[in-house]
């Protein structure tokens, strides 16, 4: 039997897919239809309600009903969970720079600068 994914696991694998980050990216502008969405892509319509339902699985898109049409939209919550998750480890890195910073420029007043004198460039040539 298997387990129920995670929302996050879920919305990664959703975003996963160029074809779907195009839909989503479509979807910013507003509420389109099934069909409106599918015109861009050179792929049957089942193929598009295909990238569709795993959207809507991960909670991106919501769809609704007005008569025979099927309108779709985004649905941006789980982008909040992702945003949250990759804040942590943008402050993790963060943190590791200001240390190697904070490295170096101990480092480099430590060392004194070797200064080339005309003498010394002269002999090299």
């Amino acid at each position: 039997m298997t387990q129920p994914a995670d929302s996050l696991s879920l919305t990664f694998s959703a975003l996963a897919d160029p074809t779907r980050r195009a839909i989503l990216a479509r979807l910013t502008l507003g509420e389109t239809s099934v069909g409106d969405l599918a015109e861009p892509f050179d792929m049957s319509l089942p193929a598009v309600s295909k990238h569709l339902k795993v959207l809507e699985r991960a909670g991106l898109i919501a769809r609704g009903r007005e008569a025979q049409r099927r309108p779709c939209r985004l649905a941006a919550e789980p982008l909040h969970e992702v945003s949250d998750w990759v804040a942590t480890y943008r402050r993790f890195w963060e943190q590791r720079l200001d240390q190697l910073e904070a490295y170096l420029l101990e480092a480099q007043s430590a060392k004194p600068a070797k200064k080339r004198t005309r003498s010394h460039a002269r002999k090299s040539k």
